[in-house]
């Protein structure tokens, strides 16, 4: 059997395929899937027989694959290929990736059903998956060689063509897991498909549902440039559609310092002086949007006519609104800004210079000059020409150091480059960059001067930017630029968000008494240079921009250099660059900063499970340092190393036998114990040591190291027996939160990252060990009292089947609880996350975030927590309350 034609099913006397019925094989193959899951409760496909068992692609002797992304209890992607009459399954936590380097854990799962390959909806709570499930990507696939035998030993070998995932892979178990849950590896092998991690993820790149594409590529035995979404081409006749998405997120330029030496593989154009505007339009209704996702249609009503006008098909057209002056014929920001604040749109020009989706297709995937050239014929077909309201942004048939050189002569902001191969990318990349001829950045505006001599309103707007820390700077002050009308406009605007906080972090170089302000605000400002101490020079205000979120203003650094691509095949994924791209996001980047050379082996697995090594895990630390921070600091702490990962032996270390670790005290709870020290992780330093150190979780103690005597707060440890639902964890917080509140306690909530909840209580530092361990048990042993079927007070697997036991140990002298924003050594690695309580119900397992996923949270940070340190009451009236009287 060395075709995928001899895995299609028996045909009939005439020829043509028959009606197939599932064989007993597949029955038995199913039994898995189907013990399982409740089919009167999900919307899974059964595959009991009446749903078709093989695909429309196997009956034209082609096989399909289909990766589903699966938000479950943690997000990971479900990679099925159809052999045999079934869906051979296995999830991947970290999704695919085109790098060859990169060696994806795949954990076997149980066959799925053909028809699951259709499958894109939610799986409901309380049935096995629970969650959203959609098709990120489809297609089909052709083995490379006889594909039971190649199963069978553990190294599949084949061919993809999907929407997203292209050319060679593998498939290879690992031999070590044999006799459990089959562990394999998914590696992309080296072709023109591939393309380095840290260029391009495509899992980042490309996160939305295909199901709406409906024609798969053509099947070849080599795949090759030109295969790539055929239908998507420009000039291609293919009728294939997607569904328009609601909202669409722009690709975003790095700030160079030159151009890069590969010229002849890039574009350039104008950058414009402008507003960032994505316009979507559908069925012949026109939407615009800046950058941050507002909705700006109702401020640009004449530009909104011009595009009805034109009748574009439907799609999302990238660019850039200005007002061009009319004696330089320049843009001016200045002047855009005023027809902005008037609601006049009349002047206002509109350069498109993407489409990332037109006419029903997705075009993300399509090289740049292929989606420019049909934007380009969409515009001119429409009628748009130089003189239209709405204009195609050219690209200037010259090298780039002429280019800069006559922009920077024009008095131009400076010029864009990008990749022509590129695909659109819903992020910072660096196949676009920007060239500026003059330093200029948002800055967010913290407070002003008083304004001197016969001028009125403000004098100077006082500036700064965000650090790593989501600390504001202070970046010095911009007095010069404004007009008669932004000076009124600016004046007005900052008054309306005056505030007596000081919203910087050090203001010692700040003369005079200045006005605060809540910062809010984004200034555009351009300026000589930056000095030593972090200040600009020479500052010229340009405006004020209503289209940026002032959290995200960071000091903007340019790559130093930008190396040419190395020749290859197509001389286009195998590009680099040198220098810190610091105005990456957290969340969206595919680029990650080198190991530090204090960390060794930091290619070591930490978790086998989701395959991440320990140089992920120093990553995470370093993301999570300023929200770790105030959990740590001032307090005693314990660790779990795993120097062999997690599936190796663990050790639980209270005791800090050495004080050789940098940014590690230790902590010596009663004199003349010193051997009896635990330890105190100060700030990244003790981070970084730890990590080295192989630390997986930090415990912390109910008590601050200047006050070891007495706890400052209470932890109630809600812990799952066998047999109870997540919606009853739900449920039991809710119930220990109202409680406390009934006994005059505030309570804050977490995640554990393993399977529990933790519900803590700030307290004032007025009672000792004793009573508050006490005081903690009476409120246990009255809440299973009251609730005997939902809680327990004795620990013990046998006493909490079908409950839940609220551990009140972990306030007892010596104990610890894991410390919000640590890392479990659990597989997937799940993370402690603050949570607020009008959170709780859209909680989804307790390890909701892990290491890999912990962007997704932390813009919210330790906000919940905002009202915790205010919070604390003393336990007397709890105890009055109770009845509870300390035993002497």
């Amino acid at each position: 059997m060395n075709s995928a034609k001899s895995l299609t099913g028996p045909r009939n006397r005439t020829g043509s395929r028959r009606a197939h019925t599932p064989s007993e094989p597949v029955v038995e193959a199913l039994r898995a899937y189907q013990a399982k899951r409740n089919f009167s409760v999900t919307a899974e496909p059964s595959g009991d027989g009446t749903q078709q068992s093989k695909s429309t692609a196997a009956t034209q002797g082609r096989l399909s694959f289909v990766v589903q992304k699966h938000w479950a209890s943690s997000l990971h992607y479900d990679f099925r290929l159809e052999l045999d009459g079934t869906m051979k399954s296995w999830a991947v936590p970290k999704g695919p990736s085109l790098d060859p380097k990169d060696k994806r854990l795949a954990v076997q799962v149980e066959d799925h059903p053909i028809a699951y390959s259709s499958f894109e909806g939610s799986i409901p709570a309380g049935q096995y998956g629970a969650g959203r499930v959609i098709i990120w990507d489809k297609g089909l696939w052709k083995p490379l060689g006889d594909p039971q035998a190649a199963y069978a030993d553990g190294n599949l070998k084949f061919a993809l063509h999907g929407h997203k995932l292209q050319g060679h892979w593998a498939l290879v178990r690992m031999d070590s897991y044999r006799g459990k849950q089959a562990q394999w590896l998914l590696i992309k092998e080296k072709d023109d498909f591939a393309r380095p991690a840290q260029e391009f993820s495509v899992v980042d790149a490309l996160p939305d549902s295909v199901a709406g594409i409906a024609k798969h590529a053509v099947l070849d035995d080599e795949p090759g440039p030109s295969k790539t979404l055929p239908e998507a081409r420009s000039g291609s006749t293919s009728t294939a559609t997607t569904a328009l998405p609601q909202e669409l997120k722009p690709q975003l330029a790095t700030l160079v310092e030159q151009p890069p030496g590969d010229g002849e593989q890039w574009i350039y154009e104008i950058k414009y002086d402008g507003y960032r505007i994505l316009t979507r339009v559908e069925n012949g209704q026109v939407q615009f949007f800046t950058r941050t996702g507002k909705d700006w249609t109702g401020k640009l009503p004449t530009l909104l006519r011009a595009m009805q006008l034109l009748a574009l098909p439907s799609g999302w057209y990238d660019g850039e609104i200005v007002v061009n002056d009319p004696q330089t014929g320049r843009p001016n920001f200045a002047a855009l800004q005023a027809c902005m604040d008037s609601a006049r749109s009349d002047p206002v020009v509109l350069y498109l210079f993407d489409a990332p989706y037109c006419d029903g297709r997705d075009l993300r995937q399509v090289p740049l000059h292929e989606r420019r050239a049909l934007l380009q014929k969409c515009l001119a077909t429409a009628g748009a020409s130089s003189s239209s309201q709405v204009r195609f942004s050219p690209a200037f048939e010259a090298d780039s150091d002429s280019l800069m050189a006559s922009a920077c002569r024009l008095g131009l902001e400076g010029i864009m480059g990008k990749r022509s191969d590129a695909h659109y990318v819903s992020r910072r990349t660096r196949d676009w960059i920007k060239l500026k001829c003059h330093l200029r950045q948002e800055f967010v505006v913290g407070g002003y001067t008083e304004p001197q001599g016969t001028r009125k309103g403000v004098g100077a707007l006082l500036l700064g930017v965000y650090d790593d820390h989501g600390h504001l700077q202070y970046a010095g002050k911009v007095g010069t630029g404004f007009t008669e009308h932004s000076l009124r406009d600016t004046t007005k605007k900052v008054k309306a968000v005056a505030s007596r906080a000081r919203p910087f972090v050090a203001t010692a170089d700040i003369e005079g008494k200045p006005h605060w302000l809540q910062p809010l605000l984004v200034a555009e400002v351009a300026f000589q240079e930056w000095t030593p101490g972090g200040r600009i020079r020479q500052a010229v205000f340009h405006g004020l921009r209503e289209d940026k979120d002032a959290r995200a203003i960071r000091r903007e650094e340019p790559l130093a250099q930008m190396r040419s691509a190395p020749t290859s095949k197509r001389n286009t994924h195998s590009r680099s660059m040198v220098g810190v791209d610091k105005t990456r996001a957290v969340r969206g980047s595919a680029s990650r900063s080198t190991a530090d050379p204090r960390i060794t082996h930091p290619e070591r697995t930490i978790d086998p499970y989701s395959g991440l090594s320990k140089l992920d895990l120093v990553h995470y630390y370093q993301q999570v340092e300023n929200l770790i921070a105030p959990h740590l600091a001032g307090r005693p702490t314990a660790v779990l190393r795993a120097p062999s990962g997690i599936d190796g032996e663990l050790f639980f270390q209270k005791h800090l036998r050495s004080t050789t670790l940098a940014g590690l005290q230790a902590v010596t709870p009663v004199r003349g114990q010193e051997a009896n020290a635990m330890m105190e992780v100060r700030g990244a330093q003790g981070l970084l040591s730890a990590a080295q150190w192989n630390v997986v979780e930090f415990h912390t103690a109910n008590a601050s190291t200047g006050w070891l005597a007495r706890p400052d707060r209470m932890v109630f440890d809600l812990d799952p027996g066998e047999g109870v639902s997540w919606e009853q964890m739900q449920e039991a917080a809710l119930l220990v939160h109202n409680f406390l509140e009934q006994l005059g306690l505030q309570s804050f909530l977490k995640t554990s990252g393993g399977k529990g909840l933790h519900v803590v209580v700030p307290l004032r530092r007025m009672q000792g060990w004793a009573i508050v361990k006490g005081i903690s048990q009476a409120i246990v042993q009255h809440l299973s009292a009251q609730i005997p079927q939902r809680f327990v007070a004795k620990s013990g697997p046998a006493n909490r089947v079908g409950k839940i036991f609220i551990d009140y140990l972990r306030n007892g002298e010596g104990a610890t609880t894991v410390s919000a924003w640590s890392a479990r050594a659990r597989p997937g690695m799940g993370i402690s996350v603050p949570v607020a309580w009008d959170e709780l119900a859209q909680l989804r397992a307790a390890d909701q975030w892990t290491v890999s996923t912990a962007a997704d949270r932390l813009p919210v940070g330790n906000s919940p927590w905002d009202a915790y340190a205010k919070s604390a009451r003393s336990p007397s009236v709890a105890m009055k309350k109770l009845g509870y009287k300390p035993t002497a």
